[in-house]
Formats: C-alpha cells, sequence, structure tokens
C-alpha cells in the first residue's frame, strides 16, 4: 500500500541523550504509519518523518503519539517557547 499522508516532526535532543531516545523511538509502533526515518541535520538536531496509510490514520494515532511525546520529552531541547520541544507539520503527499 502506498502512503497518501506523511508528518514531519523537527526536535533537539540534550547531548548525552541519544541512545535513550532510540531505545524508546524504536518500539514505537502505531497503526496506520507504514514507515518512519529519523534524520541527523545537526550535531543534536534531528527531523522525524513518518509515511501513513491516509490522513486518517494519523488523526486516529494522535493519542498515542502524545503518549509517545510524552516518554521523550525530558530528552528533548526546547526549539523555542513558541514551539516548545518539537516543530509538527503535516500534509498530503502531492509528488
Amino acid at each position: 500500500m502506498s502512503p497518501t499522508f506523511l508528518n514531519v516532526v523537527r526536535f533537539k535532543l540534550f547531548p548525552g541523550m541519544e541512545d535513550k531516545y532510540f531505545n524508546v523511538v524504536n518500539k514505537f509502533d502505531v497503526e496506520g504509519l507504514l514507515s518512519r526515518y529519523i534524520a541527523k541535520t545537526g550535531d543534536h538536531d534531528y527531523c522525524f518523518v513518518g509515511l501513513w496509510k491516509n490522513e486518517e490514520s494519523i488523526a486516529a494515532a494522535r493519542p498515542k503519539m502524545i503518549e509517545h511525546l510524552d516518554e521523550v520529552r525530558g530528552f528533548m531541547q526546547e526549539l523555542s517557547p513558541e514551539l516548545g520541544v518539537t516543530d509538527p507539520v503535516s500534509g498530503s503527499i502531492v509528488a
């Protein structure tokens, strides 16, 4: 099945928290999430990309995604007072 929706989340980990973060994130699995990638974009900067079956799948997964964020929030640095620890966006795949 080809994904039709994706989400991208930018975040920054505290130094020394990478192993703890990846131990938790590698256990995260939710229905509708077809694949996920994490890119290292700086010394402690990362970007999560999730490919979803459809928009309904990600909407249904939001409670579990919030639970997961609560598990890893302590490993993350605040990006800004307005954003908090993550900068998330999502949308339909168009190309």
